[in-house]
């Protein structure tokens, strides 16, 4: 026998019984394999069916919710349409006839739509008016709705099957309202006539799926409108025969046999308690689970993968299992290996295992192993250190629970690493260790080195470095040092130097917002983008926070920087995004200073370019500014005007006088508005058009904003712990409030402290925080909404937002600005314009308010034109707090001796 073979069969003789040992192993492996997959494919289906059951839950839940809320749409819609029929009859009853429907159309007192039209007909039923064209001699009174009016001379508002308009050739639904004589005797009929798809367009499309559909009945069962997915359909209904719902709401899963589509629906209906009229919501079935569908494919086939890749990991571990007795073998002479190399090792290695308390929680940790020098390192030997928990040899402490806190974060996460200076409470011998933490089963691989030395040079290092830590650029250490070599220079070749002081705009916003890891994330790309903008040669430096300044040499004047500074104003204004996945922008304003003209050394012309940079940021911004020797007069003056408002703040000088918002009928104390004014110790009063706009300028608005939400909640209370009665109070709230984001959790901070509910609390805001599509400002009003806050918008009519904004944010109420009730009683077109404005505010379902009421002339107008509210100095001019009380208790603030209009 060879020697070779004689080594063969010898380590094959020695393998034997290390797979012996193993043989039950290798069959548990397709055993598992078997029922894991069978577990994978019950629990699939399971889950499948579990979601498929919530799907459907949610489905009736939001078909339920949608027919509820375009039931409320179009009962507002419907009481705007009854309300419009009033006034129309109103004004023809009073003006004798003398009403032109066609002239008011054109004023805008009606919707400008293709699809609704206002008609008059008179006792005879011969069209009078219309808003539809020229009058055509067309005969009405056989129409059964105008019979019905003639016949009952209290009938009300009679909502008309559809029925076909032979003049305009359309089928259409009818709003009718009788009218009379002054004696009472019939007098005609008021007509507004929809088309169906004018009432399918109350829906919110963006809800809908493209066989989804919304539908309008009489509670007889007249279908009226129908729309389907994001059009009008065709016809009045889906249904072969119109169901007769059993109760005024309900929900339902009508079969596919039920629709002319052959697609089966889970159906909502909500009937209008006012009006008899049932809005349903049809949810195709085939659109709420395609996606678990999809869904469901996609499982079946990873359960399929799954089960074959079981199969392979069984096949896989049974080849493993023939060979785990001597990989075990050759892992023990590794360890053996190992313990002769760590004990000679400059690093101390330690084995520890965690300890489990109550509810599986780690209370200490236990040494298992460890080699020589990590016992040198607690100033004992490896026998003594072994089988030691931590609590033997850290003394109880802040320490300890740090200590502990870390490894058991360790434990989490499978790994940590840092470098820590050691505490005094710590029993290593050392000043900087490094240390790495490795899971490894039911412990931890723990790995300690001193790194004393290399700390203490790196230390020394770091005070000579002259870069940044955030952005790497250069930092003002370097710039102070480089600027006069740089001067030297430029007055050797006979040149100039400019220093461009560039600070973020609004970058304190990303800071307390997001965080200063995020402001930090910001300041490195503005680094970037600052240096790919200047030219080969020039610097950039930070010269700490949000400043940068950038020097420009070998320049021959102003003409030869201006391309560079709009350069960094142009890539400063590309959004930034960041590690949150959104956009966000600063801009940047830009100071300039040159040298020799502006100053002879670096701190001067430091100085000058900042000053300039002020001067930049009131300009608006986004811009730069030269040094001018008349900057440094204004900045003066700006800084104390700041500076005085500031203290003004830290001292509260500030009080709120509260004006009455009363109802436009009866006088009667609806609401109060707060209104800041500056108690100036030399002054005395000082009205808010000084120190606002100052206060929005600096960002002390926000500062101010929370000071007076904090009174109006205390003044609140107070009036309430007196057992007066009380009424909202609404506070102004600036765009640059709402855009910090904090007015809601302010508001909900101060009703909480004080107990004030939502409904005494009203917030107002300016069109200017409408424009544009900022994310804070759209969060913040969503959440004063949701927490039961009335919206307010100030001023209607000076700013730039239009109707469909205040229908898109879905506001309460409107305050006309007191320019437009100035108007009143100057003229028709004054009154014309307020009734507009009015009229489309009642149609999106908001209350208002008219400011600037002043006297007894602009009531009475008011009061025919339905305006639901008034405020103003002729009922009273704002007040201190300490005469509300008188007013809340008067309660009705019209004097006695004034009589009161009343729309019928």
């Amino acid at each position: 026998m060879t020697r070779q073979s004689a080594h063969t069969i010898s380590r094959e003789g020695y393998r034997l019984p290390l797979l012996g040992r193993v043989i039950n192993p290798i069959f548990a492996w397709p055993l598992a394999a078997v029922a894991f997959s069978g577990l994978l494919w019950s629990v699939t289906e399971a889950r499948l069916n579990q979601a498929k059951d919530a799907i459907r839950k949610n489905s009736e839940a939001r078909a339920d919710s949608l027919s509820k809320m375009h039931a409320e749409r179009l009962a507002r819609a419907a009481e705007q349409l009854d309300q419009i029929t009033l006034s129309i009859k109103y004004y023809w009853e009073t003006s004798h006839h003398g009403l032109r429907l066609d002239d008011q159309y054109r004023y805008g007192l009606y919707p400008r739509s293709d699809k609704l039209y206002v008609s008059i007909f008179d006792r005879n039923g011969a069209l009078v008016t219309t808003t539809a064209g020229r009058a055509f001699p067309l005969d009405y009174s056989e129409r059964p709705w105008f019979k019905a009016h003639k016949a009952v001379q209290d009938a009300g508002l009679l909502i008309v099957k559809p029925d076909f308009s032979p003049r305009l050739e359309k089928t259409l639904i009818r709003f009718t309202r009788r009218l009379n004589t002054p004696s009472g005797e019939f007098d005609g009929v008021v007509s507004l006539a929809l088309e169906p798809e004018y009432i399918a367009s109350i829906t919110d499309e963006s809800r809908m799926e493209k066989s989804d559909f919304f539908s309008v009945n009489h509670r007889d069962g007249t279908p009226l409108s129908l729309r389907v997915g994001h059009a009008a359909a065709a016809t009045a209904s889906l249904f072969h025969a119109q169901p007769a719902f059993a109760s005024d709401q309900g929900t339902a899963l009508y079969k596919a046999d039920h629709f002319l589509d052959r697609k089966s629906r889970i159906v909502a209906w909500h009937g209008l308690q006012a009006y008899p009229l049932v809005v349903s919501v049809g949810l195709s079935e085939q659109d709420i689970f395609a996606a678990h569908d999809k869904m469901a494919r996609d499982y079946r086939n990873m359960a399929a993968a799954g089960t074959v890749l079981l199969f392979l990991f069984a096949v896989t571990g049974m080849a493993f299992s023939s060979r785990l007795a001597w990989r075990k073998h050759q892992a023990e002479e590794v360890k053996s290996t190992y313990r002769l190399a760590t004990d000679s090792a400059r690093e101390g290695f330690y084995m520890v295992r965690a300890l489990y308390g109550e509810q599986r929680h780690i209370v200490d940790f236990q040494v298992e192993d460890c080699n020589e020098r990590g016992a040198t390192y607690y100033g004992t030997t490896r026998n003594l250190l072994i089988g030691a928990k931590f609590r033997d040899f850290i003394p109880p402490s802040d320490y300890l629970e740090e200590v502990l806190n870390i490894f058991r974060r360790a434990m989490e996460t499978g790994f940590y690493e840092d470098e820590f200076m050691v505490s005094p409470d710590s029993p290593l011998e050392a000043t900087w260790v490094h240390r790495r933490l490795v899971r490894s089963g039911h412990g931890l691989a723990v790995t300690l080195r001193d790194i004393s030395d290399a700390k203490a040079h790196e230390e020394a290092l770091s005070q000579l470095a002259n870069a940044d830590s955030v952005t790497t650029l250069p930092n003002r250490h370097w710039l102070t040092h480089y600027l006069p070599t740089a001067l030297q220079k430029a007055t050797a070749s006979n040149t100039m130097v400019a220093l461009l002081f560039v600070d973020l705009d609004d970058f304190k916003n990303i800071n307390d917002t997001l965080g200063h890891a995020a402001g930090d994330a910001l300041l490195q790309a503005a680094a970037l983008r600052l240096k790919s903008v200047i030219r080969p040669g020039d610097n950039v430096a930070r010269l700490g926070g949000d400043e940068f300044t950038i020097i420009l040499e070998q320049i021959e004047g102003a003409d030869d920087v201006r391309p560079v500074a709009h350069r960094v104003i142009k890539t400063l204004s590309e959004p930034f995004v960041l590690a949150d996945g959104n956009s966000h922008t600063v801009r940047g304003s830009i100071g300039i200073s040159l040298y020799p003209q502006d100053g002879k050394d670096g701190p001067t012309l430091l100085k000058h370019a900042d000053i300039a940079m002020y001067s930049a940021k009131a300009a608006g911004k986004a811009t730069y500014r030269f040094f001018l020797p008349e900057f440094a007069e204004s900045l003066m003056q700006r800084l104390n005007s700041e500076t005085a408002l500031r203290k003004a703040i830290e001292r509260d000088e500030f009080v709120l006088h509260y004006q009455p918002r009363v109802d436009t009928f009866s006088g009667e104390l609806r609401g109060l508005e707060a209104l800041v004014r500056w108690m100036h110790p030399e002054r005395g009063i000082v009205g808010p058009q000084e120190f606002i706009p100052i206060a929005e300028q600096t960002g002390l608005i926000v500062r101010l904003g929370e000071m007076v939400i904090e009174k109006a909640c205390a003044q609140l209370a107070q009036w309430r712990a007196q057992g007066l009665p009380v009424v909202p109070v609404s506070v102004n709230v600036s765009a640059l409030q709402l855009i910090h984001g904090r007015i809601a959790q302010r508001l909900a901070s101060c009703m909480n402290r004080y107990g004030i509910d939502a409904s005494l609390l009203e917030v107002e805001i300016t069109e200017s925080c409408m424009i544009g599509e900022d994310g804070n400002t759209i969060r913040e009003l969503e959440t004063l909404e949701h927490m039961g806050i009335k919206l307010l918008v100030d001023d209607f009519g000076t700013g730039y937002s239009s109707l469909s904004q205040l229908q898109r944010l879905d506001l309460d109420v409107l305050k006309i600005d007191r320019e437009f009730t100035g108007r009143l009683c100057n003229g028709k077109d004054g009154d014309m314009f307020f009734m507009a404005i009015l009229s489309m505010a009642h149609v999106l379902g908001m209350t208002v308010v008219a400011e600037g009421v002043e006297t007894e002339e602009q009531l009475r107008v008011l009061q025919a034109l339905s305006c639901n509210e008034i405020q103003g100095y002729y009922i009273s001019r704002p007040v201190p707090a300490d005469d509300m009380p008188a007013l809340m208790l008067r309660r009705f603030l019209f004097p006695s001796s004034r009589p009161v209009l009343h729309v019928v």
